[in-house]
């Protein structure tokens, strides 16, 4: 049905009613017309009949005056209805303005009703965003509490305390750096170079920084009740507002699954780090650093699960991104190839291992620095490298450039007496650090001792 049918049907009854109305109003002109006639005839037939004597002309007479009176009975009658009629239309019409302005309070209500709602709405997201405030400030408040209390060690010496440690698999949870590691190193200062990679890089957009920030601080406390329905209302929102396919929704996808990682849900970290991957590689492009992280985090996970033959082709990728947008020789670079030589080292694959190491050993060195600590733990991780396969002499030379650095940059150089700097005894008190030149000899036999030793040193 057309709306032109429509709007007939709806005008329809009113036009009919207009028609009833205007012929009951000519039928009641009529009808008193006609009354004033019979009244006229009725008169006259009246004065003929008192001017007459009885007689059948007399009868005749009476009869058309009962004839005209009975007419007149049906006029008046027909009059009644008639006035019936318009008096009835009369209190529709009163019915039909009283329903109209009934309507305009409706309206003017739901109007006022709604505006009340938008007030509401918009009093309810002040409250929230001011909620908001409130658990950030507190949370940066606790933080500074924190930082506050353990200020006073900054320049106290840290204890040598033995710890337990493996000469097997590498320590994933060391060298596989997340996505919020990476955004605090690059946020450091190394040199000019890697300032100047910093503007290429990618950073956590300014809306999300504060969220970010906050869901990493529950999820260090273990209070992940609290941050991932936090992570999944930040995500429902960024979808609502900007759809699925936004980088800011791959940013929080991201952050949902290293939640879900630290809690061991794999599998569930897994879709978030694919789908984040392919909607950076969509918006974004495919050599995007924001790729590379991602790509770094989907191979951590793999790794974590020992899928380390899946987790190979995607470090590689993320290295050649890397290379290609920060160049190939930034820290970023060596970290990757870290992670890359970890990966093939559970593999076995020890050959490339030492390449990987050697070059990440390289950029640090000329990029970092010797006193860098990522040169200490490089270095460690080849030694280690080497012990797997047997090469006692370039582990034992490795070790003992990591132990000579640490005891410079503690005690300084000995001098004078041809010791080795790695040979030192502090005289005058009870304590001493020497290692004599047979615990050289013995780093074949004990590569774990030797292991422990060097994390001390290297922590001083």
């Amino acid at each position: 049905m057309t709306p032109s049918n429509k709007k007939a049907l709806v005008c329809t009854p009113h036009v009919f009613v207009d028609e009833i109305l205007c012929s009951t109003q000519q039928v009641i002109a009529g009808l008193e017309a006609l009354r004033g006639e019979n009244r006229t005839l009725l008169d006259s037939l009246q004065e003929t009949l008192q001017s007459q004597t009885p007689s059948e002309s007399a009868s005749l007479e009476q009869e058309k005056t009962n004839i005209i009176l009975e007419s007149l009975e049906r006029i008046e009658l027909g009059l009644g209805e008639a006035q019936v009629m318009m008096a009835l239309s009369a209190h529709l019409g009163s019915l039909e303005a009283e329903k109209q302005k009934l309507r305009a309070q409706v309206r003017r209500l739901c109007q006022e009703n709604q505006w009340l709602r938008d007030e509401l709405a918009r009093a309810q997201q002040q409250l929230q965003e001011r909620e908001q405030e409130v658990v950030t400030l507190e949370e940066q408040n606790r933080h500074l509490q924190f930082m506050s209390s353990i200020r006073k060690y900054d320049h106290e010496e840290p204890p040598m305390e033995d710890k337990d440690s493996t000469s097997g698999k590498g320590s994933l949870d060391d060298l596989f750096p997340s996505e919020e590691e990476e955004q605090s190193h690059m946020s450091q200062p190394h040199s000019s170079a890697a300032a100047a990679a910093q503007q290429g890089g990618y950073e956590i957009p300014a809306r999300l920084r504060t969220l970010h920030n906050l869901v990493i601080q529950y999820a260090s406390q273990g209070r992940y009740e609290v941050a991932v329905p936090l992570c999944k209302q930040a995500l429902e929102d960024l979808e609502k507002s900007s759809g699925h396919s936004h980088p800011d929704v791959a940013t929080m996808l991201n952050i949902l699954a290293l939640v879900y990682r630290d809690q061991n849900k794999y599998k569930e970290a897994a879709n978030l780090l694919n789908d984040a991957l392919a909607i950076r590689e969509k918006t974004l492009g495919i050599d995007h650093p924001a790729v590379a992280a991602t790509l770094n985090n989907l191979a951590v996970l793999y790794g974590k699960r020992g899928k380390y033959k899946e987790a190979e082709p995607l470090c590689k990728r993320a290295l050649e991104i890397r290379e290609k947008v920060l160049g190939t020789d930034h820290p970023d670079v060596a970290k990757q190839l870290n992670n890359l030589a970890l990966l093939c080292q559970n593999q076995g694959k020890y050959q490339e291992v030492e390449q990987y190491y050697e070059r990440a050993l390289h950029i640090y060195q000329s990029q970092l620095g010797p006193d860098d600590a990522n040169v200490a733990k490089t270095k460690n991780n080849l030694a280690s490298c080497y012990l797997k396969q047997g090469k006692y002499r370039q582990a034992e030379a490795l070790y003992k450039e990591i132990l000579t650095r640490a005891h410079e940059k503690e005690f300084g150089s000995v001098e004078g007496d041809g010791r080795p700097v790695w040979i030192h005894t502090e005289e005058g008190s009870s304590r001493q650090v020497c290692f004599q030149s047979k615990y050289a000899c013995s780093i074949r036999r004990n590569s774990l001792l030797m292991y422990f030793f060097t994390r001390a040193c290297v922590c001083v």
